[in-house]
Parts: C-alpha cells; sequence; structure tokens
C-alpha cells in the first residue's frame, strides 16, 4: 500500500470530480493536501471537511491557474502552512468542444490559459520549491490520440501537456524530480456529460473495453501510484487510463 505520510501535495482543481477524488485518496495514504480551487470556496471546503472527518489534514487556497501571479501565490500559501512540497497534480482544465467553424478566440485562448499555460508554470514553481524525490503529475486525455469531431482545440491542449511532460523529463531529473501525465477516457464527471445525450455517452463509453464511463476513483488510483515511492523509476511518460479505449 502506498505511504505518503510526510508529504504535502498541491492538487489543482480539487474541489470536484476526479481532482476531487485524488485529494481525498492522497489524503487517506496520509500526505496532507491542499485543495485548490477557482470561484468555489464552498465546494472545497466541503473537500476539506471531509478529508478531515476521515482523519486526513487539507488546506483551502483560491488561485486562477491561468494567472502566474496566483500560481506563485499558491506555492507561497502551501509552504507558509506545511513549510515543504511534494507532491503537484496538475488537474485544473476546461473543456470546450465546439467545430472549427464556430470556435472563438476568447474559447481558444481560455483552453490554452488553464490547460497549458497553468501546468507549465506550475510546474516551474515545483522546480523552484519541490524537495528531492518530488512527483509531478500533469492531466492530459486519450482523445490527443484519436481523431473527435469538436475536441481539437481542447485535444489540442492536452497535446501541449504531453509534449512538455515529456520535454521537461531531464530537466527536472537533476533536481530528483519525476513528472509524468495521466490521459483518462471519458469520465463520468459534469466536465464531460454536460451537454450530452445519454445516447451520445454510451456511444462513447461503448469504445472501451468494459462499455461504461471511467470514475474518479478509477483515475486517482493511477495518479496515487505515480505519486509514490513505487513509482521512482517512471518519468516522461503518458498513461492511458481509459479502460481499453480505442
Amino acid at each position: 500500500m502506498s505511504n505518503l505520510s510526510g508529504k504535502v501535495a498541491i492538487i489543482t482543481g480539487a474541489s470536484r470530480g476526479i481532482g476531487r477524488e485524488i485529494a481525498e485518496l492522497l489524503a487517506k495514504h496520509g500526505a496532507k493536501v491542499v485543495i485548490n480551487f477557482a470561484s468555489n470556496p464552498a465546494k472545497a471546503e466541503e473537500v476539506v471537511a471531509s478529508i478531515k472527518q476521515n482523519g486526513g489534514e487539507a488546506l483551502p487556497v483560491q488561485a486562477d491557474i491561468s494567472r502566474v501571479s496566483d500560481i506563485e501565490q499558491l506555492f507561497q500559501t502551501t509552504l507558509a502552512a506545511y513549510e515543504q512540497i511534494d507532491i503537484l497534480v496538475n488537474n485544473a482544465g476546461i473543456m470546450i468542444t465546439k467545430p472549427l467553424a464556430m470556435m472563438t478566440e476568447e474559447d481558444f485562448d481560455k483552453q490554452y490559459a488553464i490547460n497549458v499555460k497553468g501546468t507549465y508554470f506550475a510546474i516551474q514553481q515545483a522546480l523552484k520549491h519541490m524537495n528531492k524525490g518530488g512527483r509531478i503529475i500533469n492531466f492530459s486525455t486519450s482523445v490527443a490520440g484519436m481523431m473527435f469531431p469538436t475536441y481539437s482545440a481542447y485535444a489540442g491542449t492536452k497535446g501541449a501537456v504531453e509534449q512538455i511532460t515529456r520535454q521537461l523529463t531531464k530537466e527536472l531529473g537533476p533536481a530528483g524530480i519525476t513528472i509524468n501525465a495521466v490521459a483518462p477516457g471519458p469520465v463520468n464527471t459534469e466536465l464531460f456529460t454536460v451537454g450530452k445525450s445519454v445516447e451520445q455517452i454510451q456511444g462513447i463509453a461503448n469504445l472501451n473495453a468494459f462499455g461504461r464511463l471511467g470514475e474518479p476513483e478509477d483515475i486517482a488510483g493511477a495518479v496515487l501510484f505515480l505519486a509514490s515511492e513505487e513509482s521512482r523509476w517512471i518519468t516522461g511518460q503518458t498513461i492511458r487510463v481509459n479502460g481499453g479505449m480505442v
């Protein structure tokens, strides 16, 4: 069983969905977790309360990941509270799916600001402040390796995340930090299901080996492994966590 006792983890976008599940699982395994949120303090406080109720330790910190100054403050607040940073999970993200003809400049910029810029500059802060043996886990998507209409801008951001993960491996290695990405398939969260019919959702679910959507806990388990000592010889990889989606 993974033991994260004595570790401090920042999870961006941790007030709901996959991020919340990751935060609760890492806390269950001993980590002190920072619950980053952008605009809903009540949801973040729910996660903190749940973790504390189960004997864990958590801290809510508001920060807009698309702003470098907010990212810097997120790290400084974490250090002020816990004096160290060992794990960074770049979970915060946004998905806007539209045909090319309908995609606006605002839609495009917003996705790249959160999904790519936010990830990149959070990694930069991690390099400055993370302990040796640190773990960085980024988020891609299995759609990045497929051809789905309306997903071009979103998949583009995640393709960028995969390249960032790969290209930074040897910059982070001398500091004793591993960096990997998980690429979920469709997961039963609001981010994926909003605006889709039951028929659309099932059709996409049928693309994997089990005929169902993934659940947040399916993804959190992979993140726990990559955050643990057992993953020490894995870096620069993107792991498809998608139930055999093809």
